[in-house]
């Protein structure tokens, strides 16, 4: 991947991460996951939170490609895009092997500094 596509991939990501960053947002999410698309009221029952926090979270959610809405008639119903998810998975996972290298590194080094 080139610098500036791995820029912004990391921007992308970064939003990603600053949505998810919230627990209502995390909430939101979690909930369209596992209980597929829903409307606004669908997702503020139970939640201790207004339709209008609700929507809120939700156009945030939109603006890091994480929810779209559809609409269903009167209403708007919020689906998760997993594409927004997939590519902060690819980000930690590129994190998480350079911190294995890392870590490679300096065990190397420890055990070649014991050795001597």
């Amino acid at each position: 991947m080139s610098r500036r596509g791995e820029a912004a991939a990391l921007r992308a990501s970064a939003e990603t991460f600053f949505a998810l960053g919230d627990e209502t947002r995390l909430g939101i999410v979690a909930r369209l996951c596992s209980g597929g698309p829903a409307s606004i009221a669908g997702l503020t029952e139970g939640s201790g939170v207004t339709r209008q926090a609700v929507a809120k979270h939700l156009r945030l959610l939109e603006d890091a490609g994480l929810v779209a809405a559809t609409r269903a008639g009167r209403e708007s119903r919020w689906k998760l895009l997993p594409g927004g998810l997939d590519e902060a998975r690819r980000q930690l996972d590129r994190i998480s092997q350079q911190w294995d290298v890392a870590l490679a590194k300096l065990k190397a080094f420890v055990e070649e500094s014991t050795a001597k």
